[in-house]
């Protein structure tokens, strides 16, 4: 039934169901990702003592299984009794998820320091949790460059609140990530088994598969700093009844951030870069913008229209711009009800699609736009016959500017060091540049990237001394030896697609 909660949260979906003889390879799969078991398969203890912890990770295993099981029954269900899965088992887990070189908080306790007495730290406190006396401790503000050259903010919560903040994940996890009553199947942002790559060959497939003519590139404006934590924690007690859990939701929101030696609070927004805030983000924009998009998808719209949503950014396409249009008016309406807006400068409604060239050229107008996703330039393109429509993806350049310009800057940190050495930091550098970026249709950029980058290096080698000058060919063949050569690594979006979303 197409208004049958969880059977329309498809990653992608026309408004209309197509006849089954008239159904495309993309509507066969367009179903959500299976995500129920991921959370038993994941390996949730790095701890050296692996067989000790053995049983213990099986029991947190099957406690979570259990949540998930109720939550799949019944979309309705409110848990009552959560807290007591918050156990030391699921805490040491959580542990081990933190990385060791993490930033320390305020209190300056570090991964390795709770580790020598890990067994007594964690007994402490899961004492503490289940006591009511547990404290969570403001988080400490630090800024991280941003590729357009702005700060962004993030809160360093101290080594004790990340454990609990993961365990307390976990838990929630179980109940949101289910695959019938849990997130809708085009939310891809901070999931586990969801990643960038997935949400771009969802996107991808869709833009060919349906008829879409028209993008609109929408980015909500400083969307973790104007969550209300009113309405949040609203959200949260429509499925969590324990009230337990809600407290320290609520410890951790009104906590504050440490800045210059003052502690700041606020009734909006939740720490960007606190281990909670990616599912608490996802649980405010379920209710606020998917479920409504899902609706509105099914009620309002007269032609295809395709959603997918990446954290605070996501992209709706339709087939008619009137639909467009309407559900803009209707989006920056439904977003101020809940202290939310669009951000002016970063959202379009383009034309873009199948027919957007020939449209366009009829009316005297140059190529169609481009627009911009996780990292990428999106353009309506046609495949190298010319007779089919392709979606192409290229590197960002700005992205890929910013990129270079750290690159450049830690070579010249090294730029004593032996040129082994050297190579072998920065053939892992670039390898993990290739590991996002080498998608079908971008290996110019990929090779421009390598170029810029040994063009780079060249100028610090040439510095190193004014008595020996490297030239351009001794250069290609320092490295060939140490920087891998640009190859498409990751396969089409629609063969991705088909194998994480299988019937």
């Amino acid at each position: 039934m197409m208004h049958e909660r969880g059977k329309s949260d498809t990653a992608i979906g026309a408004v209309k169901p197509a006849n089954v003889a008239e159904r495309s390879g993309a509507e066969r799969v367009e179903q959500r990702s299976v995500t129920e078991g991921n959370a038993d398969q994941q390996p949730t203890c790095r701890t050296q003592s692996r067989a000790a912890a053995k049983t213990a990770r099986v029991d947190v295993s099957q406690e979570l299984a259990r949540i998930r099981r109720v939550a799949s029954r019944n979309g309705n269900e409110k848990f009552t009794a959560l807290l007591h899965h918050v156990s030391t088992g699921l805490l040491e887990d959580a542990f081990f998820q933190v990385r060791e070189d993490a930033a320390p908080g305020v209190d300056g306790l570090t991964w390795k320091e709770y580790e020598q007495n890990l067994e007594g730290n964690l007994k402490d406190l899961h004492a503490r949790i289940h006591r009511g006396t547990y404290r969570a401790l403001p988080a400490r503000r630090v800024y991280i460059p941003k590729p357009d050259g702005r700060q962004r903010p993030l809160a360093i919560a101290a080594l004790e609140d990340k454990i609990v903040q993961r365990a307390v994940v976990e838990v929630l996890n179980a109940i949101y990530e289910d695959k019938v009553n849990g997130f809708c199947g085009f939310s891809y942002g901070f999931r586990p088994g969801r990643g960038a790559h997935d949400a771009m060959d969802a996107l991808v497939v869709g833009i060919e598969s349906k008829q879409v003519n028209w993008i609109l590139d929408a980015d909500i404006q400083s969307f973790f700093d104007e969550i209300s934590q009113k309405k949040l924690v609203g959200f949260l007690e429509r499925r969590i009844g324990d009230r337990r859990i809600i407290r320290l939701i609520r410890k951790w929101l009104k906590v504050g951030v440490l800045e210059d030696g003052i502690v700041k609070t606020s009734d909006r927004g939740t720490g960007q870069g606190a281990v909670i805030s990616p599912l608490l983000a996802n649980i405010y924009l379920h209710y606020v913008l998917d479920l409504w998009a899902n609706d509105w998808r099914q009620r309002e719209a007269k032609g295809d229209m395709i959603i997918v949503r990446y954290a605070d950014d996501f992209i709706v396409g339709f087939k008619h711009e009137s639909d467009a249009r309407r559900f803009l008016d209707e989006l920056r309406a439904q977003l101020a009800e809940n202290t939310l807006t669009l951000h002016p400068g970063k959202t379009r409604l383009i034309e873009f699609g199948r027919f957007a060239e020939t449209n366009r050229k009829a009316r005297g107008l140059g190529k169609p736009e481009t627009f911009n996703f996780l990292g990428f330039t999106f353009i309506s393109g046609k495949s190298r016959d010319g007779k089919k429509f392709l979606v192409k993806r290229k590197t960002r350049r700005d992205r890929m500017t910013a990129k270079l310009k750290m690159i450049t800057q830690d070579i010249r940190r090294r730029m004593n060091q032996p040129i082994p050495t050297v190579g072998k930091w920065l053939g892992s550098v670039v390898r993990g540049y290739f590991n996002y970026h080498a998608v079908p249709t971008n290996i110019r950029a990929l090779a421009t990237f390598r170029d810029e980058t040994m063009k780079r290096w060249l100028r610090i080698l040439r510095r190193r001394s004014q008595r020996t000058s490297i030239t351009w060919e001794r250069m290609v063949a320092i490295a060939d030896a140490w920087l891998p050569r640009p190859r498409i690594i990751l396969a089409w979006p629609r063969q991705r697609f088909i194998v994480n979303h299988p019937r």
